[in-house]
């Protein structure tokens, strides 16, 4: 497997391991009978500021994840690995790891300029298959 793949399956854990930080202390503020139902009505409670950041952290990250899993098919499809894609794809995969507490603790303006080093390290991987 390449480094660019493996970035990519820690990638999708990392997924799973955000939505079980999003969705434990959701079940708690909400209720199981809220986040078991359709939810076809508004919740009776609101989230807490922590647990709805990490609501939106889990989102950018299914959002951030698209465009990274092109970049990884993009460079293996197309036999381009090379030390720049594997360092881009390490360093998204670090990004979007310090994305979480920077998101969740309200890091500002440092959560932007983590969320960027990701973006424009999937970026630079698609870039550079076509060089």
């Amino acid at each position: 497997m390449t480094p660019e793949l493996t970035a990519l399956a820690l990638a999708g854990l990392l997924q799973v391991v955000q939505y079980a930080l999003f969705a434990i202390p959701a079940n708690r503020e909400l209720g199981v009978g809220y986040t078991s139902s359709a939810r076809d009505r508004p919740p009776s409670r609101q989230l807490s500021i922590t647990t709805a950041r990490l609501q939106r952290a889990l989102n950018n990250h299914f959002e951030a994840l698209i465009l990274f899993t092109l970049a990884v098919v993009v460079v293996t499809l197309g036999n381009q690995s090379t030390a720049v894609t594997q360092y881009a794809a390490w360093t998204f995969l670090g990004a979007r790891l310090l994305y979480i507490p920077a998101y969740a603790l309200g890091w500002r303006p440092w959560r932007s300029a983590i969320w960027a080093v990701g973006f424009l390290a999937t970026l630079t991987m698609i870039v550079a298959t076509l060089f």
